[in-house]
């Protein structure tokens, strides 16, 4: 039973990541719970090997361990309110642009044509040495 719920785990990392890389934001937020269901399902597996924690008589040494079990519990909630930040952020991108696909920036652009990017004080520095100011001084 362990190797089953190891390859399940297996199974839901490896499909979370390769969804986690594609361009469009709904194949993202389902890649990152896979990637979620893949750790609880890891967890639950860690604490499996005796009586449920609540139920049975015996020494403790029979009982499984709660520790994972309350991990995945804690895991659930914080996945459920990454995934409803996820969800109203693709739903604002989707009235805003009528697509999910996923946009580079201009410092993705800059890594992927291998120039320089400048940082934020260094264009700040351009932009008043173009202008014949101080970087401290305002433009009229």
């Amino acid at each position: 039973m362990t190797v089953l719920l190891a390859a399940t785990a297996a199974a839901l990392f490896g499909i979370g990541t390769y969804l986690i890389l594609q361009r469009k934001l709904s194949r993202i937020i389902i890649g990152l719970a896979l990637l979620t269901h893949g750790a609880n399902v890891l967890l639950i597996g860690s604490g499996q090997r005796g009586d449920p924690p609540l139920i049975g008589e015996g020494g403790t040494k029979a009982f499984s361990d709660p520790l994972p079990q309350a991990l995945a519990l804690t895991s659930i909630v914080i996945t459920f309110g990454v995934t409803t930040l996820l969800l109203a952020l693709a739903f604002r991108s989707w009235l805003l642009t009528r697509d999910d696909e996923v946009e580079d920036d201009v410092g993705d652009r800059a890594v992927a044509s291998g120039s320089d990017v400048a940082t934020p004080f260094e264009s700040d520095a351009a932009v008043a040495a173009d202008a014949d100011l101080d970087v401290g001084e305002q433009a009229p």
